[in-house]
This record gives structure tokens, sequence and C-alpha cells, in this order.
């Protein structure tokens, strides 16, 4: 939803801001500094979750890169607007969401804050607090944007439109944190699943029949068993970053951004199954110890196991084929069509 803009009104100094607009503004990144000491923990305890790292600084980016949109917003005086056309009964509907929205975050906050506080770090503190948080820093925008700083009032698309503007800041520290144990549990355990039938099936049908006994594939030279690492969650959550970024800071278009992390997905399940049953034929031809093997080239001498490196070669071929598909989601300002 693009926002109409000009130049008009850019240089008012940060001090004639609107006090809401700045308590707000300390508030929430009080908040988000808390989210950051939280999530820490996880990122250097885990190692699926240590692109972590990287949340705080892409959330700068996407906030620096979107800055001029956002100061015109704030900044820019505009004519009045008229409400009509758009129907009441929707906006009070809508502001009703936001406010029990705001409610409830604010309420799934604290018990975030209190369990943190007193239990340590724990995956329903961690997702509390971010859940929490990103439901407030939304929903405060929504309410921040009702009127601008002369007083104008917006209509409700373009409340929206600029509320949008802080999904990805908001809700990508859900991502960067674990979920609930018994959540990442199922998921883990339903993907493990599904790349040992993949598997299994798949050589069957080339005929070289395995014998499968839950997760574990009894090979002619031994065994391999389909461990976590092998399920593809830490791909997947890394993926999903990745689609989540290129999609907010390279597309224009809110489908378009929700298709590229679908995508992610896609992709990450994809080439976990291909690196699957390249280590299951590795094993099947050279010895299941053959998975603990190095590699070594030439200029980098030993670059880890077969298994750890397969491992890092499906995030560089997903974050690759992400990149792209970035021209082909933008191939319409080349043709200078509206998409």
């Amino acid at each position: 939803m693009p926002i109409s803009t000009s130049e008009q009104g850019l240089k008012m100094p940060v001090g004639d801001l609107p006090k809401p607009f700045l308590f707000a503004a300390i508030l929430l990144a009080a908040a988000m500094a808390f989210v950051i000491w939280d999530q820490f923990f996880w990122w250097g305890d885990r190692e699926d979750y240590s692109f972590g790292y990287l949340v705080p600084f892409f959330v700068a980016y996407v906030l620096f890169d979107r800055w001029p949109t956002i100061k015109r917003y704030f900044f820019q005086p505009i004519a009045k607007e008229s409400n009509t056309g758009e129907p009441y009964p929707l906006t009070r509907l809508v502001t009703l969401a936001f406010t029990l929205g705001w409610l409830g975050s604010l309420i799934l906050f604290a018990i975030g804050a209190l369990l943190r506080s007193v239990a340590g770090p724990e995956n329903p503190a961690s997702l509390a607090l971010s859940t929490g948080f990103a439901g407030l820093v939304l929903s405060t925008v929504f309410f921040l944007s009702e009127k601008t700083p002369h007083g104008n009032p917006r209509t409700l698309h373009a409340r929206l439109a600029i509320t949008c503007l802080f999904l990805f800041p908001a809700m990508i520290w859900m991502l960067s944190a674990p979920m609930v144990s018994v959540l990442e549990t199922r998921i883990r355990v339903a993907l493990l699943t599904q790349v040992t039938v993949v598997v299994f099936n798949t050589f069957d049908i080339l005929g070289h029949p395995l014998i499968r006994e839950g997760n574990v594939l009894i090979l002619p030279e031994g065994r391999v068993g389909v461990e976590e690492a092998c399920s593809g969650i830490r791909s997947l959550t890394a993926c999903l970053f990745a689609g989540s970024f290129l999609g907010a800071v390279f597309l224009d278009r809110f489908w378009k951004k929700i298709l590229l992390v679908g995508l992610a997905m896609f992709f990450a399940l994809i080439t976990n199954f291909i690196r699957s049953l390249f280590l299951t034929y590795w094993a099947y031809s050279r010895g299941s110890d053959a998975l603990n093997d190095h590699w070594h080239l030439p200029l980098f001498g030993d670059i880890g196991s077969v298994h750890d490196v397969t491992g890092f070669l499906i995030l560089i071929v997903t974050s690759i084929g992400l990149l792209a598909l970035l021209p082909l989601f933008n191939l319409h300002k080349r043709l200078g069509l509206n998409a």
C-alpha cells in the first residue's frame, strides 16, 4: 500500500515531533533492547539460531532504508483527508482489533519479562517477549498514525500503510528466538520423518533398497541415522530470515514479500531433501563412517566434514536462488508496468 509523499516539511526538527511519538519511540526502543538482551543467550547457545546476531543490524538497516518515507509521513503537512466512501464500521472494527491487540501484547510482554527475570532464559519467555513486542510496535504505530503532526486526520488505508512499514522490524524477532519446545519438537519430528521417507522411497525406486527402522536407515555397510540436524529446521529458519529481509528491502508489494518468504521455505525443504539424498548415497557407496570424512581444497585446506560442508552449501544455494528471483519480481519496473 503506497504512501503519497512530497518534499515539503522534511526539515522539521526532531524536537518538534509530538510528545506521544517521542515517548512511544523511547519505550519501544527500551523494549527492543530487553528483547535483544533476552535473545542474546539463544544466539550464543544454539547454533541453529546464531543468525540472530545479524537481526539487530538488519532491523537497523531496514529502518534506515525506510526512514525517508517514515520522515515524510511524520513531518509532511497534508490537506485534510476525507473518509467519504470509507465504511465507518470497518474503521471502527479495525481500531477495536488494534486496541485489543495492544492490550494483549502488553500483557504478553509483561508475562514474558516476569518469566525471564524469575526463571532465566526459557523458550516460553522469549516467545512471549518477541510476540508481545511485535504487537506493541504495530498497534502503537497504528494509533500514532491517526493524525498528522498538524492534527489532520488520516484515512484507514494510510494508517495501515504506515503500519506495514514496520512489519519486518517488529516481527522478525519472533523468528530469531526458539519456539515453544513442544511445538519445535513436533515440527522437527515431522520434518525428520518426511526426510527419512523421501530418502527411503527414492533409493527403493532407484533399485537400491534399504531397511528403515524409524529414522534409521540400514545400509549394506552400516547404519545411518537421520539426526535432528538433518531435519532441515536450521536451514528453514535461516532461509525464512533471509527471505523476510530480502523481501522487506527489495520488494515493493506485500504479496511479493509473502511469495518470496514462501519460496524461501520451499527452497529450504527441497535443498535439504537433496542434501539428505547425497549424504545417504555417500554413506551407501563408502560406508556410514564416510560421513565423518573431511574435504580438502587446494587453497583452503580442511573445510570440514562432508556432513557439515553440505549443510552450509544448501544455505548458500538457497540464498543465491532467492537473490536470483529478485530481478524476476521486479521485472515490471524494467518494462514500465504496474504490478
